[in-house]
């Protein structure tokens, strides 16, 4: 792992003041009610918010993309009769951090969030509130396990549309609070670093959710496979032209979500490496691993909603409970 992204564990604290920029903590004692009670694979491609033409939304679409758009109404139903959570937190690729972990820890993000790639399908005006409280404990929990963090508090923020597009899917409602994370780069451009950085930061999470006593569902904003088309359709809906980039990148998905469904989770510590290797997954973020990891590596299946491909690259919908109960 890179020194540059990575400080010493510092040891234990025994008594003291604890660094933090919040006066008054919380005691290290969860409640019945805290924890993790679900976690979910969220891809984010804009093209599923512009085939629901939500109002937030300025493009207007025909549809398209229906499968996976289905996996995700099966998701809501599920977060408000079963999870019921407190806040979604969610770790996307594309609010890129070089150096550390930042922690979104503005009370009321607003604005317009644009797609670089696809401005004429993804310019969505966001107004959503932040669990600060839940956020400043995320990195204080990581920055006490060596990570290097960092507390956005600048309100002049613009949310990345991975984050956006993720949170609307999940909760188009936009009334749980949420804690965003970043994605450090440095897997992007460093050959030695890994994913064990990521799950240092889901242990992080993990703490910071039993300790402030939330009940949270965690959102991992990844596709899977991830080469896709470099033009598109006229009508960027049209379904006729919705293919895997190749046979290759459609059955290294299939391997990895078949062991997905059989569960346990912990052999996929092994093949996620080996399936970002061979399909430039974006998986390599990281938001996949530090989801498994804060939920500590689940013995349970995944209940897989829904795959489907945009632009060619591989998305689907996975569902981890610590029960493993899958409810239609």
């Amino acid at each position: 792992m890179s020194r540059v992204f990575r400080v010493p564990v510092a040891p234990a604290r025994t008594g003291g003041a604890r660094r933090t920029e919040t006066a008054d903590r919380l005691p290290e004692v969860p409640s019945a009610r805290a924890g993790i009670v679900a976690g979910v694979l969220s891809p984010h491609p804009p093209h599923l918010i512009y085939a629901e033409n939500p109002p937030q939304n300025e493009p207007r679409s025909t549809g398209g993309w229906e499968v996976l758009r289905w996996a995700y109404e099966r998701l809501r139903q599920r977060i408000r009769e079963v999870h019921r959570p407190d806040v979604l937190i969610v770790h996307a690729p594309h609010w890129i951090t070089m150096v550390g972990h930042h922690v979104n820890c503005v009370p009321n993000p607003r604005g317009v969030s644009v797609e670089p790639i696809f401005p004429h399908l993804f310019r969505y005006s966001y107004d959503f509130r932040s669990d600060v409280e839940l956020g400043e404990a995320i990195a204080d929990e990581a920055s006490d396990l060596g990570l290097v963090t960092r507390k956005l508090r600048d309100p002049r923020v613009r949310v990345d549309y991975a984050t956006i597009g993720a949170l609307h899917l999940v909760n188009p409602a936009w009334d749980i609070p949420v804690v965003s994370l970043s994605a450090n780069n440095n897997p992007y451009f460093y050959s030695d670093a890994s994913l064990e950085e990521m799950e240092v930061l889901g242990e992080a999470t993990r703490r910071a959710v039993e300790r402030t006593g939330r009940r949270a569902v965690l959102l991992a904003s990844n596709s899977l496979s991830h080469l896709h088309w470099h033009e598109e359709p006229d009508l960027p809906e049209d379904m006729e032209r919705e293919h895997p980039y190749n046979n290759h990148q459609y059955r290294w998905d299939m391997k990895l979500l078949e062991a997905m469904r059989r569960g346990p989770t912990a052999p996929l510590r092994e093949l996620i490496s080996e399936h970002i290797e061979a399909t430039s997954s974006e998986t390599k973020a990281g938001s996949l691993t530090w989801m498994l990891a804060a939920m500590g590596w689940p013995q349970v299946p995944g209940d897989v909603l829904g795959y489907g491909t945009i632009i060619g690259t591989g998305n689907a919908v996975v569902e981890w409970t610590p029960q493993g109960g899958h409810r239609g």
